[in-house]
């Protein structure tokens, strides 16, 4: 982890909008003179399951992955987060302490703001708040309706929803290197390792995609499309 001095003012991100346009110049310094942000590579743990929420976090460059660890030392992903996600915003009002892991999945610029200023300014900031909550109602939705769709689906839909996922959410492109593994895929969709290896073969000997080491491109997206939703 290092520092980095990439945005100099809060009002240069291209972000802002997401949440601080409802903020007047005042609190716009307040907010850039509590800002941080820290540059991570991947691998590296950004925050622990346990350890005490003292700012607020959003996600500026790169791709993180949120996690919980079961009592037998398994990894269950939570969901991967892409620039502009607010990664803490569930958490920083209601506990004190992270109910999960965050890292990154492939270098990562992450924003903390000092948690008693966001506070302060929902606070005092009524369309502010509103914005807060607007976010955070989003958040809940996004990941219930995820969960739900992902539970639904037998094997093959569960791969297919999560390299759509990848192609439309994340890298916009029908090719794209995987930034988790095969281990990480079977843990975000709830599946064996070698359920979700030999998925990825079957979708490769049918013509649906191609790999190349960590390299997907997906040949037929219709076809793909079709699997994610009658799996």
């Amino acid at each position: 982890m290092k520092t980095s001095n990439d945005i100099i003012n809060c009002r240069s991100c291209i972000y802002r909008n997401l949440l601080y346009d409802k903020l007047n110049d005042k609190e716009y310094g307040q907010v850039n003179s509590a800002r941080t942000e820290y540059i991570y590579q991947r691998g590296e743990l950004i925050k622990q399951e346990g350890d005490k929420i003292k700012s607020f976090l959003y996600l500026r460059v790169g791709l993180v992955k949120l996690f919980k660890t079961d009592h037998f030392g398994k990894d269950h992903i939570l969901s991967i987060n892409k620039p502009g996600d607010f990664i803490s915003l569930l958490s920083i009002f209601s506990n004190s302490t992270y109910k999960y892991s965050i890292s990154a999945l492939e270098e990562t610029h992450v924003c903390e703001v000092a948690l008693p200023v966001l506070k302060n300014l929902v606070a005092s900031n009524g369309a502010f708040a509103l914005k807060v909550l607007n976010r955070m109602s989003h958040i809940s939705d996004t990941i219930i309706e995820n969960s739900f769709r992902i539970n639904q689906k037998q094997v093959k839909g569960r791969i297919a929803h999560i390299l759509l996922f990848l192609a439309d959410k994340i890298y916009h492109g029908h090719t794209f290197r995987m930034p988790i593994t095969r281990r990480e895929v079977g843990e975000l969709i709830s599946m064996t390792t070698e359920n979700t290896i030999r998925t990825l073969s079957e979708f490769k000997k049918d013509g649906i995609i191609s790999m190349d080491g960590k390299t997907i491109s997906i040949l037929d997206y219709g076809r793909l499309v079709k699997v994610s939703k009658s799996g």
